[in-house]
């Protein structure tokens, strides 16, 4: 339970700390005095929207914090998967906003992310607003509640868990439907690539030899004449270079050349020139195959000129860098279009794991709603039962589970269908209740779940609204009766609700030197007296209205005196 609030520059708050006990605590305060500054405070220990007009002073931070009693050890995993360490006797919980507008949350003094309180708090506070009415004609809250009823947890967990795992498993499948398609689309277009490419059988180094082709064909009558007059200066002639060497080898050899050569090992004149002679030689012979190779061919080399252009042609079509990229997608496109078709039998396992999948979903979710059924029969008969003392004589309530297809908690629907007159037909809940009669169904559905549900303290805000007389305490004497399970607060204007708690504090204006601040003060038992005299009878308190305070007290919690 809520053992201590801290307040500091906070709205109208100055400083406010309290301590709270268990049981019903009632709060009341004129209207205006800052009873919704506190659950503003309250609204951002659960993880609300900080807003720095809320800091009282902007020359230093606003904290609020919170502790409690005793916290249920189910949320021990919560706490440590955050960072903070556990303590079994009490759980602190912190905020504090800067001037500067950042936000920061602490669990056990270690800090934590707003998103811990959003799924903490809940858990240990429960805050009934206005907004809770409207949110109880939401079908979603419906189901929750009727879930809460069920105490279905664990299945609805194995469900909801399994349900991911399906919408996973179908996005994977559609994921793959279409990358299929598309690869189908690309092997047509791979395949009339290929059909292209197997037509030109392009070569590894076939280009490179073709330009060489073109170069010598194109230019033959030229090449040819140079290559005869090379051929004839160097051998084909009488005075040709290999002539000549002849002749000079000739003449050398009828001198003794030991006369003029002293170096022994240095070949000698006559070696050398042998040497230039066969080097000649074979120069001549090689220029005479280079000339007798060459044709003056048109027919050639018009073929030589298409297939080149035909592979020029072919590398920009395919977009690659020369003629050997486009060889390798030759050689690729032959290889992946060989392949088998994998993603065929992959798509069938999957879609055959998915209706397996399928098929155990809807036996739990056949299962939940069988829960469902059962706890919505069981929680219309009890929230009728509770709420007709209320001032509902004639109310008629049913919790109706509808089937449909299948989501993400389970296959049902639930919709509050209720009427408060003979003479009406069942209606949705929203479109048949007013303000006070939401308002004594809200409590009557709270006394019902507070035990279900576990939640250690309970605040309700106004919920008496719209009542007055016996029904107003018809519904402190509930109150007060959840107060024997669960510490329930509970911020009312009423001095019938006032008069059964168990403790009662007041909120308050003062003004000091230069600023009005908000107080919370426990009012003792003479000025409680005083209190609920003042909410009888006004400003004026007469001896009257102090005597049906004191009976108003004193059959507070016994309905027969």
């Amino acid at each position: 339970m809520l053992r201590k609030l801290s307040i500091n520059n906070y709205a109208l708050i100055d400083r406010l700390e309290t301590g709270f006990g268990p049981g019903l605590t009632v709060i009341t305060g004129e209207t205006g005095s800052g009873k919704s500054i506190m659950l503003g405070a309250l609204s951002l220990l659960l993880g609300g929207r900080a807003d720095t007009k809320a800091i009282r002073r902007s020359d230093r931070k606003s904290v609020i914090e919170a502790v409690f009693d005793s916290p249920d050890p189910h949320l021990k995993g919560i706490v440590e998967k955050a960072g903070p360490e556990w303590n079994d006797e009490e759980l602190i919980v912190r905020r504090e906003l800067s001037p500067s507008g950042r936000s920061r949350a602490f669990v056990n003094d270690s800090p934590v992310t707003l998103l811990v309180l959003q799924e903490l708090m809940p858990r240990l506070i429960d805050i009934h607003s206005q907004h809770q009415n409207l949110q109880l004609s939401d079908p979603r809250h419906q189901l929750r509640i009727i879930d809460a009823m069920a105490e279905n947890s664990d299945l609805r967990d194995e469900y909801k868990s399994l349900f991911h795992k399906y919408v996973k498993l179908r996005q994977q499948i559609e994921t793959l439907r279409s990358e299929m398609a598309k690869n189908r689309e690309n092997r047509e277009f791979m395949l009339f690539q290929l059909q292209q490419l197997d037509k030109l059988k392009p070569l590894r180094g076939e280009l490179e030899e073709i330009e060489r082709q073109f170069d010598i064909f194109s230019d033959a009558g030229e090449i040819k004449e140079q290559l005869a007059s090379a051929s004839a200066l160097i051998g084909g002639s009488e005075r040709s270079a290999v002539a000549q060497i002849a002749e000079a080898r000739a003449a050398i050899g009828r001198i003794d050349l030991s006369l003029f050569e002293n170096d022994t090992e240095a070949p000698g004149i006559q070696q050398r020139l042998e040497s230039l002679y066969v080097e000649l030689k074979d120069i001549a012979a090689t220029v005479e195959d280079f000339a007798s190779g060459i044709e003056d061919d048109p027919v050639r080399l018009a073929k030589i000129s298409k297939r080149m252009d035909d592979l020029y042609e072919a590398q920009k079509r395919f977009n690659v860098a020369d003629n050997d990229a486009l060889v390798s997608l030759h050689e690729e496109l032959k290889r992946s279009l060989g392949q088998d078709g994998g993603s065929d039998g992959t798509l069938k396992g999957l879609e055959a794991e998915l209706r397996d999948i399928a098929g155990e979903l809807k036996t739990k979710a056949a299962r939940l709603s069988a829960t469902r059924v059962k706890a919505a029969e069981e929680f219309s008969e009890m929230l009728t039962a509770t709420a007709m003392p209320l001032g509902l004589p004639n109310l008629k309530f049913s919790a109706m589970v509808s089937k449909g297809k299948l989501h993400s908690y389970g296959m049902d629907s639930v919709a509050f269908l209720c009427r408060f007159n003979k003479n009406q037909d069942l209606m949705p809940l929203e479109k048949a209740a007013s303000g006070g009669e939401m308002s004594r169904l809200m409590l009557s559905l709270k006394e019902i779940l507070s035990t279900r549900l576990k939640q250690p303290t309970v605040i309700f805000d106004e919920i008496d609204t719209g009542v007055s007389g016996e029904i107003a305490d018809r519904m402190g004497r509930m109150m007060h009766s959840m107060g024997e399970s669960t510490q329930v607060m509970a911020i009312t204007h009423l001095p019938q609700v006032a008069s059964k708690g168990d403790s009662h504090f007041k909120v308050f204006k003062t003004d000091n030197e230069d600023s009005t601040v908000t107080r919370l003060t426990r009012l003792s038992p003479p000025e409680r007296e005083h209190e609920i005299a003042k909410m009888l009878s006004g400003d004026r308190i007469d001896d009257a209205a102090l005597e049906n305070a004191r009976s108003l007290l004193a059959t507070a919690t016994n309905p027969n005196n």
